[in-house]
């Protein structure tokens, strides 16, 4: 054998090592990405029962909304009822009220002011003039 043919078999057999060195990290890549398919695919079937319940979830988070929507318009109804009947009192009752208040308020006064010039010793009355009065 000449030493080429040797320094050729010696090359061969470092690009085989190279090759086996190299094909290790492989093997081990590929199942490392077989555990990836397989941990995805769990994945993927787990979660069709959690979107089924996030679904179910909302339609009925979407009913309750609904109804609420429907409690808040009945609300507002009665609030503007509510405003409506207010006014109409007001505008009936509070005119003639404000004046039987206003009227018996007058008489109450009258009647306390006729009271106290009765009791009052008749000398007291005579120095008091109409600007000590009010």
């Amino acid at each position: 054998m000449t030493p080429t043919q040797i320094a050729a078999l010696i090359a061969a057999g470092a690009f085989v090592l190279l090759v086996v060195l190299l094909a290790i990290p492989l093997v081990k890549l590929g199942r490392t990405l077989d555990e990836a398919t397989n941990a995805i695919r769990k994945a993927h079937e787990n979660s069709d029962p959690l979107f089924t319940g996030a679904n179910t979830t909302l339609t009925h988070v979407n009913t309750q909304l609904e109804r609420v929507d429907g409690i808040t318009a009945n609300a507002k109804s009665v609030s503007g009822n509510v405003s409506a009947l207010s006014s109409l009192f007001t505008a009936t009752l509070g005119g003639p009220l404000v004046k039987a208040a206003a009227f018996s308020y007058g008489v109450t006064k009258a009647l306390r002011a006729r009271r106290t010039r009765r009791e009052e010793p008749a000398g007291r009355h005579s120095r008091r003039g109409k600007r000590g009065r009010k």
